[in-house]
């Protein structure tokens, strides 16, 4: 009986047949894990994408960040070469199938291939009552919250491919688990994200390309300032908080960019060899399970 049953999960699995390829890796090893690799992460010039494009870069790989004003791709640049970091920057809007071919096509003829996407770009031009939001605002946010991480991941996979292999990490939010009052159409495009993930694990997994997702709690970034600046907002997720932080050392007790951008690189690493299809939630112990 118990053998029939851990023949299905193997079966099922879809990680399962891929172990030599997507096995290895050694935590001594993680400072230097992704060297040789090339990484797409897109709203890369602050933020959580920032940080995940330094995380990344400190683990070797050559990252390549984008943002729609050049003069925030420019400060990156700078910033991250200042850390001995590998990369190269461009403008890009998702939301545009030309800006997402030219980013590829760029980061094609520039690094000689893609081993990892992490797609980070979002927007959110609503706050409010759910009904009262319009046709204009669900097409914006469902065009590049959703739609545009599945078409950049569609163009990446055949270069991913052409290398053996490689990692997709979508970044979701604790609102996908939990929707947040004021944020509604947000938060339904980030239940989509988790969807994604699960449906493209398995399909990928045969061309040795692992798709996973992070699922953020409230961090301070500029895009998430309409949250932490709220000292009401801020005080009822801080309830919900099993880590308690003082003052001194976190800003309101909110969770910090890097504190993502490091679970991001974990999941292109070989440390996560055997992951895909699943979110990890980085919220500070707050409950958002579905």
């Amino acid at each position: 009986m118990l053998r029939c049953f851990v023949s299905r999960c193997f079966l099922t699995n879809p990680v399962a047949g891929q172990t030599r390829k997507m096995s290895g890796g050694s935590l001594a090893g993680s400072q230097s894990s992704l060297s040789g690799k090339v990484a797409i992460v897109t709203a890369s010039t602050d933020g959580i994408g920032l940080a995940a494009a330094q995380a990344l870069g400190q683990r070797g790989a050559h990252v390549v960040v984008s943002s729609r004003r050049q003069s925030n791709v420019d400060k990156a640049v700078e910033l991250l070469q200042s850390e001995k970091i590998q990369v190269t920057g461009t403008t890009c809007n998702v939301g545009k199938s030309e800006d997402r071919e030219r980013l590829v096509n760029m980061t094609v003829e520039h690094c000689g291939g893609i081993d990892i996407l992490v797609s980070n770009a979002a927007v959110n031009p609503f706050f409010g009552n759910i009904m009262d939001s319009t046709e204009a605002v669900w097409d914006k946010i469902l065009d590049v919250n959703v739609k545009a991480a599945f078409l950049m991941t569609q163009l990446v996979v055949p270069h991913m491919e052409k290398r053996g292999g490689g990692s997709v990490v979508f970044v979701s939010s604790v609102a996908g688990y939990q929707p947040m009052q004021a944020l509604g159409p947000y938060s339904v495009s980030k239940t989509a994200l988790l969807g994604l993930t699960r449906a493209l694990a398995p399909e990928l997994a045969q061309s040795h390309i692992r798709v996973n997702c992070v699922a953020p709690g409230v961090i301070k970034t500029r895009f998430s300032q309409a949250l932490w600046q709220d000292e009401d907002i801020v005080d009822e997720f801080k309830k919900q908080l099993s880590i308690k932080r003082l003052p001194s050392t976190s800003f309101l007790g909110v969770g910090e960019p890097e504190e993502i951008g490091g679970v991001i690189a974990f999941l292109c690493s070989k440390d996560a060899s055997y992951i895909t299809g699943e979110t990890i939630t980085v919220t500070g112990g707050m409950s958002c399970r579905l």
